[in-house]
């Protein structure tokens, strides 16, 4: 029998940068938020992650089953202007001390993180 072994590695997920909400001259609408994608800087180039699941990881102060990580998720809804920056919706609206945080956006789906 032969096997491949593959000498390169591919990451599962994109790092992201959150900018903030989506907001006009004076009012700021918090289900949308917006994502800068490392290594997208056109529209184009983004429209592979629409549809993408995104992850904001944080830590808390409290324990919770032994871990005190907690994520956030949403998904990218549509592109945000020719720069490559990107709509998204998470489940619960994003707080304010999230901006300028990093988040992971999921390159690969499967079908056991549907169960989730």
């Amino acid at each position: 029998m032969n096997f491949c072994i593959c000498r390169y590695s591919i990451s599962l997920y994109v790092k992201g940068r959150v900018l903030g909400h989506k907001r006009g001259k004076r009012n700021s609408r918090p289900n949308t938020s917006l994502l800068q994608l490392e290594g997208v800087d056109s529209k184009e180039a983004a429209q592979f992650y629409l549809g993408k699941r995104v992850a904001y990881v944080y830590k808390a102060k409290r324990e919770i089953k032994g871990s005190k990580v907690r994520v956030m998720w949403g998904r990218i809804s549509r592109s945000h202007g020719n720069s490559g920056v990107v709509k998204s919706k998470f489940r619960t609206n994003l707080p304010a001390h999230s901006f300028g945080a990093s988040c992971r956006i999921v390159r690969f789906e499967f079908p056991l993180w549907d169960i989730i």
